[in-house]
């Protein structure tokens, strides 16, 4: 998975973020246009320079992504309401 970089932030394909927000990809675009998803992008400093936080947030999911400055997805996090946490980036439940 890839975050696009843009002069705005970063974007993600529908596909890839809407099974993270727990919501079918085809309703991502609408709900990001009413406002029901929320985005945060974040510029590093320091050691962490030339790295980037993105955050998605939908209800009481949020799905946080650090990428370098060409996309590249270095860790991924989903958490909910409850505390439940997703699984690292290019893992699955049953994968090791």
């Amino acid at each position: 998975m890839r975050l696009e970089p843009t002069e705005d932030g970063f974007v993600i394909d529908a596909a890839d973020l809407g099974p993270l927000l727990g919501l079918p990809p085809a309703e991502v675009p609408r709900l990001m246009r009413e406002g029901q998803i929320t985005t945060l992008s974040e510029t590093g400093e320091g050691e962490d320079a030339g790295r980037f936080r993105v955050t998605f947030r939908h209800g009481a999911v949020r799905v946080r992504f650090t990428v370098d400055a060409e996309g590249r997805v270095l860790t991924q996090s989903r958490t909910d309401a409850t505390g439940a946490r997703g699984h690292p980036a290019g893992t699955a439940p049953g994968q090791r």
